[in-house]
């Protein structure tokens, strides 16, 4: 028997889409999906938010000037004392045990034996400033139409900070997105055209596609015909079930869209850091870990930078620091809160003789860390 190049019933069988007419080869282009995002021209120009986008990125909007003025920062009295005490050589001893008894290569031999022969205090210092702000951004934003309120143009729409939002408690970040009032109406969707369906991307809105298992031929590879597409080559689609389309994804098959603008609330502490250069030889980074003593602690509106601290370092990281954030953040956000803190933290070099031979580790923070790079008596061990 001769083998047939062409099923008896053509290589478009399957159901024909009335809407999409007549089916495409399965080699075709899929028509439009979800790529596209809606046109610029799908939404309407409301006063006050000419550059909205959808999908947000038109950055964040300045905040109106205050109606009234804005509270003057109260100057906080300078601490007494800027100094705590080292710590002792029992404490000293204690932290150094401790730490050598988490490192299962460390031998607790210089623990024992060694003797201290000098302590001395690095204490550091460690300025903060926290800006607790509110920015606002907006966004075209659309969901399937059932039935919601349609109020665009119905009253003048408030300005986008002039729609009230209640914020969180101070330097706790938090986001809100509120639908702008008098902004929402329908539109048919983009996507489907109103049709409520889009062409079957699987099999490009044919209906069909080739047949799995006899890749088209109609027939195995004994010359039987194909008993999973009764010799036609090809089978329906199972995505569209043979018809050619599928329910859109943006509208669910609404053919409309409700589209507004969204208004998207954000909380968020913008935070510096400065600590003051000492000559203890302890790495910078090791000062992350640990916590200090707070000294000096100032909340307001708005925060006068540092006066009068004995590091000259530090008052100058504080007026620097209090300017580049009024420079940085006052124009696209509202300054709700300023915090800025002073931590002492301790650091204390132990030296120590061992079997002779000088060593030193430090102890630095309220958790009385210890850092011991050169320790004397490791042995070189692995974990099987």
């Amino acid at each position: 028997m001769e083998r047939l190049t062409m099923s008896d019933y053509g290589a478009n069988h399957g159901i024909v889409n009335p809407v999409y007419g007549l089916p495409a080869p399965a080699t075709a282009a899929a028509p439009a999906t979800s790529m596209h995002g809606p046109p610029a021209n799908m939404f309407d120009t409301v006063p006050g938010y000419e550059g909205t986008v959808a999908g947000g990125g038109g950055g964040y909007l300045p905040p109106p000037m205050p109606s009234v003025p804005m509270p003057v920062p109260e100057q906080a009295p300078s601490p007494p004392d800027w100094h705590i005490p080292s710590i002792s050589e029992d404490r000293a001893r204690q932290a150094f045990a401790t730490y050598v008894s988490s490192k299962c290569c460390y031998s607790s031999a210089p623990v024992r034996e060694g003797v201290i022969t000098n302590m001395e205090s690095f204490n550091t210092y460690r300025y903060r400033l926290e800006t607790f702000m509110e920015s606002r951004s907006t966004e075209w934003s659309q969901e399937p139409y059932t039935g919601q309120p349609v109020d665009a143009g119905v009253q003048p729409t408030p300005g986008p900070w002039q729609i009230a939002a209640q914020p969180p408690a101070f330097f706790q970040e938090c986001k809100q997105t509120i639908k702008v009032p008098y902004t929402s109406s329908v539109k048919n969707c983009h996507l489907c055209l109103g049709m409520g369906k889009t062409p079957c991307t699987t099999c490009a809105g044919a209906g069909n596609k080739v047949c799995r298992v006899c890749n088209g031929s109609g027939y195995r590879q004994s010359d039987d015909r194909c008993t999973h597409c009764n010799g036609r080559g090809r089978e329906n689609c199972s995505s569209c079930s043979g018809s050619g389309s599928c329910q859109c994804d943006t509208c669910h098959g609404k053919r409309q869209l409700l589209v507004f603008i969204n208004l998207n609330v954000k909380w968020s502490t913008e935070k510096d850091e400065f600590v003051a250069q000492d000559s203890s030889g302890l790495r910078g980074q090791k000062l992350e870990e640990v916590s200090g003593k707070e000294l000096f602690k100032d909340a307001q509106n708005m925060v006068y930078p540092v006066r009068g601290f004995p590091d000259v370092s530090v008052a100058q990281a504080s007026e620097r620091f209090v300017r580049d954030h009024q420079v940085k953040y006052a124009q696209t956000s509202r300054m709700l809160q300023q915090r800025q803190t002073i931590e002492l933290i301790p650091i204390t070099k132990v030296n120590y003789m061992w079997k002779g031979k000088p060593n030193v580790y430090y102890v630095y923070g309220n958790e009385f860390k210890v850092n011991a790079d050169d320790y004397p008596d490791q042995c070189c061990c692995s974990v099987m």
